[in-house]
């Protein structure tokens, strides 16, 4: 069978928040850096649900104009990460409980399609060293209680399935999605056993991909992620 090659989707990364004050801070922060750092701000919840954000104090942060910030904040309120509120403005939003299960389902659909189709688009042996990551080196990071570390080469993973599904659509979809339950993830990590489990299941779909599966591939990612938004109903309280 014929290599594959590589698809070259571009991934973004997170854009690192620019000095304070000074011509070179207003030239370099475009609309776009600052969407990034607001929007990887809120994912990690270092900007809290329902809180606000004033547009005099991020204009001072990153020495821009206010009217910078405003289009960065109706980029963010486009995404649903942010609202506008009589008399508070933009204040990023919360999530109810049923839109994360709807979000959950969503994932499940979509991230078994990136699995199924990564696995057709790339040879087998492209995902061995995953395969081999997941094996090891990820199970003795849980072993350390070493979960940050955990959680960053788990979404370098979900990266490179996207990438290699080779579907902008899908990828966009994807990560308007993801956005909003990265929170969650790290919160639902932490639950008893759950981190071995979806380690364990993470391991399941890369040999199947290994094995050049793709519908086991979609099977095994759906089924992890119901498991995932179960695991969520159980903890609720815990966790929202």
């Amino acid at each position: 069978m014929a290599a594959k090659k590589a698809p070259t989707t571009a991934r973004r990364k997170a854009v690192p928040a620019r000095p304070r004050g000074g011509a070179k801070g207003r030239a370099s922060a475009s609309v776009p850096d600052l969407f990034q750092v607001l929007r990887g701000r809120i994912a990690s919840q270092a900007i809290a649900p329902g809180a606000k954000l004033r547009e005099t104090e991020l204009a001072a942060e990153f020495g821009v104009p206010r009217t910078r910030i405003r289009d960065a904040l109706a980029a963010l309120e486009q995404r649903g990460l942010v609202v506008r509120e009589p008399n508070r403005g933009a204040v990023v939003t919360r999530l109810d409980l049923s839109q994360v299960f709807h979000i959950y389902d969503l994932r499940e659909a979509l991230e078994g399609l990136a699995a199924r189709l990564a696995t057709e688009r790339m040879p087998p042996e492209h995902w061995q060293k995953d395969v081999a990551l997941f094996k090891g080196p990820m199970k003795d990071l849980i072993a350390q209680g070493d979960l940050d570390t955990y959680i960053e080469q788990y979404e370098l993973l979900r990266l490179r399935i996207i990438e290699a599904a080779a579907n902008p659509v899908l990828a966009e979809m994807l990560d308007i999605i993801y956005e909003k339950t990265q929170v969650l993830i790290r919160r639902i990590i932490i639950l008893p056993g759950r981190a071995e489990i979806g380690r364990g299941q993470h391991l399941a779909t890369l040999e199947a991909m290994r094995r050049g599966d793709a519908a086991e591939a979609e099977r095994l990612r759906r089924e992890g992620l119901r498991t995932a938004k179960a695991t969520l109903e159980k903890y609720q309280r815990y966790v929202l």
